[in-house]
């Protein structure tokens, strides 16, 4: 026999977090910075393109480095050390490593833009760079440490390692014919092969490492879909957020009628005659010559309503008459603080002018 309740048992269904994400949701996890996103894809493609950078333009690289070491050794060697040779010195190096590594900067800065942009698009939030007083606990941190994502990130590492591993062992076993050779060549072409070597081994680990990325950031995306699921409750308790409490809207609404109805009832003392059905509909009319241009509908109301400004009409001398094919096309066909259509204007016209008579009031 089950020792839950059954009440107990669909609160625990209830909690249970297996649908997904709202679009709401998503998009409040993403302004706090919580998107589906590899930190490794960004660096990889840095690697490469850093190592392509360096062989098309590795002239331009080995001109600089090579003016550097000429003026040093052939100029400045020479000049006197005062204050202002010294300014001058640091001040040519300082431009000539400016013209090294700034390339390299900007093409790493412009990759990485680009690399976390096909993850995540355009992004910019503050949230997580705000201080959170939960990191500082220890219990948090150690809890990270022995977790299971800690494991997952540690044999990612690991098998990342294993992967490189491989790809220099294998680079390297295929060139150790020409490695072993290398005591019969001179320094220039020890120089250049290694060179050429070392550029082949970097672009294989950067390509490498980029297809690991691209698994990382399946599975990044993997996890976060499954942090981001909802239970049915949190779906509901997020509509009532959004659509506002129904209990709450509900006597918004009642409130609301309630003001619209006392508004409606203070202009029936105002009204010419009030044409009834002579209890399912009650429509108050009024007519002011010179100031409008036809008889306007001040109130209308069915069944309570309707008796409702009947009895107010009674209590301020305000004619009543009944009409029951006039009431109702009043009702269905003219909305409050409306002229009376022209269809409607000459059994208006007649009940009005039969109310004046009874008042001796000139039409």
């Amino acid at each position: 026999m089950n020792k839950f309740p059954l009440a107990l048992d669909l609160q625990l269904f209830a909690q249970e977090k297996t649908e997904k994400a709202t679009p709401k949701k998503r998009q409040d996890s993403r302004q706090k910075g919580q998107v589906a996103k590899s930190h490794e894809l960004p660096g990889a493609f840095i690697l490469l393109f850093g190592f392509l950078f360096l062989l098309f333009f590795g002239g331009y690289f080995k001109e600089h480095i090579f003016r550097i070491f000429t003026e040093y050794f052939n100029d400045y060697m020479l000049w006197n050390l005062t204050q202002q040779n010294v300014l001058s010195l640091f001040s040519k190096l300082a431009y000539q490593l400016m013209l090294i590594v700034g390339p390299f900067m900007l093409m790493a800065v412009v990759i990485g833009l680009i690399g976390n942009y096909l993850q995540v698009g355009f992004l910019i939030t503050a949230d997580p760079l705000m201080p959170k007083l939960n990191k500082l606990n220890p219990l948090e941190g150690l809890k990270k440490i022995v977790s299971l994502r800690s494991l997952v990130e540690f044999l990612k590492s690991m098998l990342k390692m294993s992967v490189i591993a491989m790809v220099v062992y294998s680079s390297l076993w295929g060139e150790r014919a020409q490695i072993v050779s290398l005591s019969h060549m001179p320094i220039s072409g020890i120089l250049q092969y290694a060179s050429n070597v070392t550029l082949m081994l970097g672009i294989k680990i950067a390509v490498t490492l980029i297809i690991l990325a691209v698994f990382d950031f399946f599975y990044q995306r993997y996890e976060h879909e499954k942090s981001l699921k909802m239970s049915k409750q949190d779906i509901k308790d997020e509509h009532k957020k959004s659509e506002g409490d129904p209990l709450i809207k509900g006597k918004i609404r009642e409130k609301q009628r309630r003001m619209a109805l006392q508004r409606m009832m203070q202009e029936v003392p105002r009204a010419d005659v009030v044409i009834t059905n002579p209890t399912h509909f009650a429509v108050a009319i009024q007519y002011e010559s010179g100031k409008m241009t036809a008889p306007t509908v001040v109130a209308k109301g069915q069944d309570y309503v309707a008796l409702k400004i009947k009895q107010v009409a009674q209590e301020n001398d305000v004619m009543i008459m009944e009409n029951k094919p006039l009431a109702r096309a009043l009702f269905e066909q003219v909305e409050i603080g409306e002229s009376i259509p022209e269809a409607l204007f000459q059994a208006v016209a007649e009940v009005l002018a039969h109310v004046y008579k009874l008042k001796g009031k000139a039409v």
